[in-house]
């Protein structure tokens, strides 16, 4: 017989372990505290982001607030002194109607700028990327 190498004799990393000299308990013991380190990490993770997209939200709300007030204001006084300046030139009510449009507008114009702000905030982006990153290692280290 030959003392040839055949193809079943070869190194196959699929069969092999990865750490013959450990026992079971041991490799069970390090991957549980990598797991239980991992969660801690991620937990982590997960209250910075959530910190930092509260003040985003906190931001955007901040602005509806103030284009609601600000319309508000705008919309009460300058309607009033803009009414009766065109009063002079045109029907009472058609220069109160025209003078709450413009205002509408420009109240429209501070909702849509809100909504652009709070359009960017993203749940925990970091961390859903990290957790999908961790079930795929967690996937490898079962084979």
């Amino acid at each position: 017989m030959s003392q040839a190498t055949t193809k079943t004799d070869a190194y196959d990393p699929a069969t092999q372990p990865l750490r013959p000299d450990r026992s079971l308990g041991e490799l069970f013991g390090e991957m549980t505290a990598d797991i239980s380190t991992l969660f801690r990490k991620e937990l982590e993770l997960a209250k910075v982001e959530a910190k930092d997209e509260a003040t985003r939200v906190g931001k955007g709300a901040g602005m509806f607030a103030g284009a609601g007030v600000a319309g508000w204001l705008a919309l009460l006084f300058l309607s009033l002194a803009l009414a009766w300046l065109l009063d002079q030139a045109m029907n009472t009510a058609l220069a109160f109607a025209l003078v709450g449009v413009v205002w509408a507008l420009a109240a429209l114009v501070l909702v849509m700028r809100a909504k652009r702000e709070l359009k960017d905030v993203q749940p925990l982006p970091t961390t859903v990327q990290t957790v999908k990153e961790d079930v795929q290692w967690a996937k490898e280290q079962k084979s």
